[in-house]
């Protein structure tokens, strides 16, 4: 039997520590890492094309805000993605979100900085 994990404001346990834990990570390494670094290659590496199709049609349009923007919507999906599951009990699906994210962020931070050092 699963117990629901208990996130509530007035919460101080391990679980709402181990939230913070998992969410502190994937923002900064899908958050800060990447967005920063992204950035650094679009704006400072004229001869580095962005791959990413939406990526490249957000920051077209909108400059670095489209991109922040971006990364922003879909951290706050994933986190209401992990927050339900904890609602519900789902341990699976909640840890899912923020371990995807930390580790797509760290994939392309470390691609982005090879490419920056060329």
């Amino acid at each position: 039997m699963h117990r629901p994990l208990q996130l509530s404001a007035a919460d101080v346990g391990s679980d709402r520590r181990e939230f913070v834990t998992l969410w502190g990570i994937a923002a900064l390494v899908y958050g800060a890492g990447d967005v920063l670094t992204t950035l650094a290659l679009l704006y400072r590496a004229p001869t580095v094309v962005e791959a990413n199709v939406l990526i490249r049609l957000v920051t077209d349009a909108f400059g670095p805000a489209g991109l922040v923007g971006l990364k922003l919507v879909v951290f706050l999906l994933s986190l209401a993605l992990a927050v339900d599951a904890s609602g519900r009990g789902d341990r699976g699906l909640y840890y899912l979100p923020p371990v995807v994210l930390a580790l797509f962020g760290a994939f392309t931070t470390a691609m982005n900085l090879r490419l920056l050092i060329g």
